[in-house]
């Protein structure tokens, strides 16, 4: 009953996020922070940023790391496959229709009211990892340095993570 709600959830998950990486990012944490508890919000925001350091999408990761850590390989399997199955289903079958039909009036109507809608969840999802992240006035500092740094230069994600991880270091050593 347990390795069936986890492929639900995370079904839900697969199914209804839009956008994907950042935009699913509400719908996970109401899932598995908010409906099931399987993370504390402090375990969902390491969760995302382990995302960013490891290869794949924030959501696979997090089915992987869900299942894995509450049934083990089996537990991860079935999440991993439930937030993927509805992508995978959704794809092939709409993909023909969407080709073929890409200049007709309501695709293209059903696209112009999706691409908004996804910047209002990657928004969500940045005052939502704003307020469980942003914990003292170091991780603020953090987190300006960071935006500032991306803003004015062109570093490689990896670059940021190595370098929040030495201001982590030595703003949190002092």
């Amino acid at each position: 009953m347990e390795l069936i709600r986890l492929f639900w959830a995370f079904l839900k998950i697969g199914a209804f996020s839009f956008g994907g990486g950042y935009a699913m990012l509400p719908l996970i944490e109401e899932e598995v922070v908010n409906n099931y508890q399987w993370l504390t919000s402090t375990e969902f925001v390491d969760i995302i940023a382990i995302s960013q350091m490891s290869p794949g999408p924030i959501a696979v990761n997090a089915a992987t790391f869900v299942g894995f850590r509450h049934y083990g390989v089996l537990g991860s399997i079935i999440a991993t496959f439930g937030v993927v199955f509805a992508s995978f289903f959704l794809v092939m079958t709409f993909a023909r229709i969407i080709i073929k039909y890409k200049k007709s009036f309501f695709v293209e109507g059903i696209f112009a009211g999706i691409r908004p809608s996804v910047i209002g969840l990657i928004a969500a999802a940045c005052v939502s990892l704003f307020q469980t992240s942003i914990v003292d006035i170091k991780s603020l500092l953090i987190s300006i340095l960071v935006l500032i740094i991306l803003y004015k230069s062109k570093l490689h994600p990896i670059g940021i993570i190595m370098l929040s991880g030495v201001f982590g270091i030595i703003l949190y050593s002092i």
